[in-house]
C-alpha cells in the first residue's frame, strides 16, 4: 500500500505578462536534485497552451498545461481536479504552479490551502517575478493584477535585469521596499537565475509547524519591517510560526524614541468591519496605524498617516496583522487594547 501523500512542498511563480516566469521554472528546474520527481503545472489565458510545448517531459518531471482561463477563477475546479490527479497519479517530491500573468493569485491561495489538499501541499513560497522597466508604464504599475500579485508575494525576483537601466533597477527596489507587508527578499535573477535554495529555505520552518499539529504549515512565515514613515527605524520581524486561531502574538519593539506594538492573528479569524474601524479610529491622533485584516468583507488594508486613514481591498491572505508606532510613552495599554480588538472577532474568536 503506498505511503500516504503528506506535506508535499509547493512554490507559486506568478508576474504579470512577459517577465519570464518560464524561463525562471527552466533555471530551477536544472537545479533539481537527482532522485526527486517534480510536477510543474502551467496556466495560460490564452485557449491554445503555449508555455507548456517549452518543456521537455520526463520521468523524473510531469509539465500539465491548463490553458483557456484563469486558475484563480475560471479553471479553479478544473485545477484542483487536475492536480488530484497528478499527485496520486505521479506522487512528485515538489510543485511548482505558474498561473497566467493576467490572474490574481488569491483564490488559487485558497484553494492549495483548502481542505481538499489539507495535510498533502505546503504552499512553502510565492514568489513574483518583475521586470524593473515595466514601472516605467503607468498602465503596469497601476494594474491590479500587477500589484496584488507583487504584494501577495513572499519573495521578488528582478528578472530582464540585463536590459535594464541601473536607474530602472535602483527604482524597481525602492518601489518594492515601500511595499507593505515587506517583502522577505529581493533578489536579481539576470536570465531567470535563481537559486533554488532560496525557495526551499523556508520548508524547515514549515515542517516544523505541521509536526506541531497547527493549521499554519500552511503558511509560510513573512518578515513584517517596515522603515516607512520612520526615519530609518527597522521594525522587528515576526519570524514565529503563526497563531492559533483566537489566540493573537503579540510584538513590541523599540528604536530611536519610538515605539512599536503589533499584533498577528491567525487568518482564519475574522474582524468585524465596522468594530473594528470604530476600535482602530479610537486610538490617538498622532499615532501610526496600519493594518491587514481578514474581515467580514473581505481582505482590507488599514492605513492611517497623519491623521488621514484609507481603507483598501488587500491581496494578502496569509495572517491579520496590526502596527502602532509612536513616540517613547505614547502608545495605548497593550493588554486592554488586545481586549478590545479581541472584542472586534466574529464567531467562536471572538465577542458576540
Amino acid at each position: 500500500m503506498p505511503t500516504p501523500l503528506a506535506h508535499i512542498p509547493v512554490h507559486l511563480i506568478t508576474g504579470f505578462l512577459g517577465s519570464g516566469k518560464s524561463t525562471l521554472i527552466h533555471r530551477l528546474i536544472e537545479q533539481k536534485p537527482a532522485g526527486e520527481r517534480w510536477t510543474v503545472l502551467i496556466n495560460e489565458f490564452g485557449q491554445v497552451g503555449i508555455d507548456q510545448a517549452m518543456f521537455e517531459e520526463r520521468d523524473d518531471l510531469v509539465i500539465k498545461g491548463l490553458p483557456g482561463g484563469c486558475l484563480c477563477c475560471q479553471l479553479a475546479f478544473v485545477m484542483q481536479a487536475t492536480l488530484v490527479n497528478l499527485l496520486h497519479r505521479h506522487r512528485p517530491d515538489r510543485v511548482i504552479i505558474e498561473p497566467s500573468g493576467l490572474g490574481h493569485p488569491a483564490g488559487l491561495l485558497e484553494v492549495l490551502r483548502g481542505e481538499a489538499f489539507a495535510e498533502v501541499l505546503d504552499v512553502c513560497s510565492v514568489v513574483a517575478l518583475l521586470d524593473p522597466r515595466r514601472l516605467d508604464e503607468t498602465r503596469a504599475r497601476e494594474h491590479e493584477t500587477f500589484r496584488d500579485q507583487l504584494a501577495m508575494a513572499d519573495g521578488v525576483a528582478l528578472t530582464m535585469t540585463d536590459l535594464a537601466t541601473p536607474a530602472q533597477l535602483a527604482a524597481a527596489r525602492e518601489w518594492l521596499e515601500q511595499l507593505w507587508p515587506a517583502k522577505g527578499w529581493i533578489l536579481e535573477a539576470p536570465g531567470g537565475e535563481l537559486p533554488l535554495a532560496r525557495l526551499t529555505a523556508g520548508e524547515r520552518e514549515v515542517s516544523l509547524q505541521a509536526a506541531a499539529g497547527s493549521d499554519a504549515h500552511r503558511y509560510l512565515r513573512q518578515a513584517a519591517d517596515d522603515a516607512r514613515g520612520m526615519k530609518g527605524v527597522v521594525l522587528e520581524a515576526f519570524a514565529e510560526a503563526l497563531p492559533e486561531p483566537g489566540r493573537p502574538r503579540r510584538e513590541v519593539g523599540s528604536a530611536l524614541d519610538h515605539e512599536t506594538l503589533g499584533w498577528r492573528w491567525h487568518p482564519h479569524d475574522v474582524f468585524d468591519l465596522d468594530r473594528l474601524g470604530e476600535r482602530l479610529g479610537g486610538l490617538p491622533g498622532p499615532l501610526r496605524v496600519k493594518g491587514v485584516f481578514h474581515t467580514d468583507a473581505g481582505w482590507k488594508l488599514y492605513n492611517r498617516t497623519e491623521g488621514a486613514v484609507s481603507l483598501t481591498d488587500s491581496a494578502w491572505r496569509r495572517d491579520s496583522r496590526l502596527e502602532i508606532i509612536g513616540e517613547v510613552g505614547g502608545l495605548p495599554d497593550p493588554e486592554a487594547l488586545e481586549v478590545l480588538l479581541q472584542g472586534c472577532l466574529t464567531g467562536p474568536a471572538g465577542s458576540p
